[in-house]
C-alpha cells in the first residue's frame, strides 16, 4: 500500500518537498538577507495551507476560525518570547540571520502533515464529513503557520529596532 501511495503522488508534490528541503538547508547557515526576503517562507507556508484547506474543506467560518485560532495560539508566544536571530548585516539594507535547524524541521513537519492529510482523504474520503477530523486538520495547519507568522513578526520587530537604533540602512525604514 505504501508503494501505491508513493507511486500515485503527483510530481509537483515532490517538487514542493525539494524546494522546502532546499530552503531549510539554506536556513542552517548564517546568511545576509533583505527584509523583503523574510516574508518568503511564511507567505509560501500560509499559501500552501490555505490552498489545502480551501480545496479539501472549503473556507467556511468554522474552518477559518479553527485555523486562525491555532495560528494565533502559536504566533503570539513565538513573537513575544522567541529567541532573537537578527542583527545588522554587513551591507546597507541587509540583515544577518543566524542559522537554525528549526525552519527545516518545521517545513518538513508541515509537508508531512499535509501529505498525511491528503493520503488520509484519498484512502478514507468519508472522514471529510467528520467535524472532529476537519477541525483537527485545520488546527494542526494553523499551529504550524503560527510558528512561521510569529517568527516573521519577531524578525520584523527586531529589524525595526535596528532601524530605530540607527544600525540598519535607511532603506529598511520604508519597509
Amino acid at each position: 500500500m505504501l508503494f501505491q501511495i508513493l507511486a500515485h503522488t503527483p510530481v509537483y508534490v515532490w517538487a514542493i518537498l525539494a524546494f522546502l528541503v532546499y530552503r531549510g538547508l539554506a536556513a542552517l547557515r548564517e546568511r545576509d538577507i533583505t527584509v523583503r526576503k523574510l516574508f518568503a517562507i511564511p507567505l509560501v507556508m500560509l499559501a500552501l495551507s490555505l490552498q489545502d484547506i480551501a480545496v479539501k474543506f472549503g473556507l467556511g467560518a468554522g474552518v477559518l476560525a479553527t485555523w486562525g485560532g491555532a495560528l494565533v495560539l502559536v504566533a503570539l508566544p513565538v513573537w513575544m518570547w522567541g529567541a532573537g536571530r537578527i542583527s545588522a548585516g554587513p551591507n546597507p539594507g541587509s540583515l544577518r540571520i543566524a542559522g537554525s535547524r528549526a525552519p527545516l524541521v518545521m517545513m518538513l513537519a508541515v509537508f508531512a502533515a499535509r501529505y498525511a492529510l491528503s493520503v488520509t482523504l484519498a484512502v478514507q474520503p468519508q472522514v471529510l464529513h467528520e467535524g472532529a477530523f476537519v477541525f483537527a486538520a485545520c488546527g494542526v495547519l494553523g499551529l504550524f503557520n503560527g510558528y512561521f507568522v510569529g517568527r516573521l513578526a519577531r524578525d520584523l520587530a527586531a529589524s525595526r529596532r535596528l532601524c530605530v537604533n540607527g544600525v540598519a540602512a535607511p532603506a529598511l525604514r520604508t519597509v
